[in-house]
């Protein structure tokens, strides 16, 4: 039996919107296709939302499945000794990590004590069973139920855990420090209630100096001098400027570096022993190049500290803590936020202003997807006024 295969074959070509030879006929086979898949997704995302709400374990299955690989979930950490905290300064360890396995190790430790003990009572309660039928019964019962209980908490302990925080999200923990980090660099972790003092300056023969200038702006209690008074005046080198400053009472020193006539790094040096930070710059904008900025204020503003979870990055946290003023003062409603994201901080500062919430608007969720208690009803908007 012979069966022709040229009617199938020009329906397959037909279908297929790229083996058209008319244009316009072509154009509409892909809008027709298009809009198929389209609503076929559709459907298919609404009738999962209709199953997940009937049963919510299922939506959380899905978002613990699927997860977006981003960058920094590719990382991969050094591998450094819980022992040796003084060598970690160099490596790139994940502290908040090393921290939650040393919390999950003691409470395993916790559950298999509490097992043993539960274990060495039930083995007492046997020895001193009579030997009245009654009583056996008795005990049978009872030993069944303890049984019943052991299996129910084997059972809620294989649950999985509840889903830490984003690192995006998270602020940065300054109680991770190592302690042979804190003892190496003590001046960094000294709690002090004074404000700070911060002299700013930029390279030798700097073009710079509008630019030193708006640090005056992002550091509290800062003063822009220049490096030089004129080109053939006396070259100061960073030691002579570190003592200078040390010896009038300033904290800090914060020299802007230059290249083709453009910011470039950022050196700071913290007074009068040290330790020097070099920050490169790769993304300069001032705030006036911002559409719909802000003029800062003079007020001390907020810091928020974000992702710094590494040793050397919580040395560089405690480096910022020590710049601005411990004691932001609220009224003027500034921030200063730092994110590290990728071994880059980000630097944004804002002004925020609350307001209620709109009735077209949803209720925050934090980053398990719940509704965030007490703030309901509050939006906060904010306003970026740069460097």
């Amino acid at each position: 039996m012979a069966i022709s295969t040229q009617h199938s074959t020009a329906t397959m070509v037909s279908r297929n919107p790229f083996k058209i030879g008319n244009k316009i006929k072509r154009k509409e086979q892909h809008v027709k296709t298009k809009r198929a898949k389209e609503n076929e997704k559709r459907d298919d995302r609404m009738r999962r939302r209709r199953t997940e709400d009937k049963n919510p374990a299922l939506r959380e299955a899905r978002r613990a499945k699927n997860v977006p690989a981003t960058i920094d979930r590719k990382r991969t950490w050094d591998t450094a000794d819980p022992s040796e905290e003084s060598d970690r300064l160099g490596l790139s360890v994940d502290l908040n990590a090393i921290k939650r396995r040393k919390v999950e190790d003691e409470e395993d430790e916790e559950k298999e004590d509490g097992d043993e003990e539960e274990e060495d009572k039930d083995s007492d309660a046997d020895s001193m069973i009579d030997f009245d039928e009654e009583e056996d019964d008795d005990l049978d019962e009872d030993a069944k139920a303890a049984k019943q209980q052991k299996k129910d908490e084997a059972e809620a302990a294989k649950k999985p855990r509840a889903p830490s925080p984003t690192p995006s999200t998270a602020a940065t923990n300054l109680s991770l420090t190592p302690e042979g980090l804190a003892s190496k660099f003590p001046s960094l972790f000294e709690h002090n209630d004074k404000d700070p003092k911060v002299l700013i300056t930029t390279s030798i023969n700097s073009f710079l100096h509008e630019e030193a200038s708006l640090l005056t702006s992002l550091f509290p209690n800062s003063v822009y001098i220049k490096r030089t008074a004129h080109f053939h005046a006396h070259k100061y080198s960073i030691s002579e400027i570190s003592s200078f400053a040390a010896n009038r009472n300033f904290t800090h020193v914060v020299i802007l570096n230059e290249d083709q006539k453009k910011p470039a790094g950022l050196d700071i040096v913290h007074l009068p022993h040290g330790p020097m930070f070099h920050f490169s710059i790769s993304n300069w904008v001032e705030g006036a190049k911002l559409p719909g900025h802000g003029n800062p204020t003079s007020h001390d503003p907020e810091l928020i500290l974000n992702n710094f979870r590494t040793p050397l990055g919580l040395l560089t946290a405690h480096l910022f803590r020590q710049i601005f003023p411990p004691q932001p003062q609220i009224q003027g409603r500034q921030v200063v936020t730092l994110h590290n994201q990728r071994d880059y901080i980000f630097v944004r500062r804002h002004r925020y202003v609350f307001r209620d919430k709109r009735a077209t608007e949803k209720s925050i969720v934090g980053p398990d997807g719940k509704l965030v208690e007490g703030v309901e009803d509050i939006r906060a908007g904010l306003q970026e006024l740069g460097p």
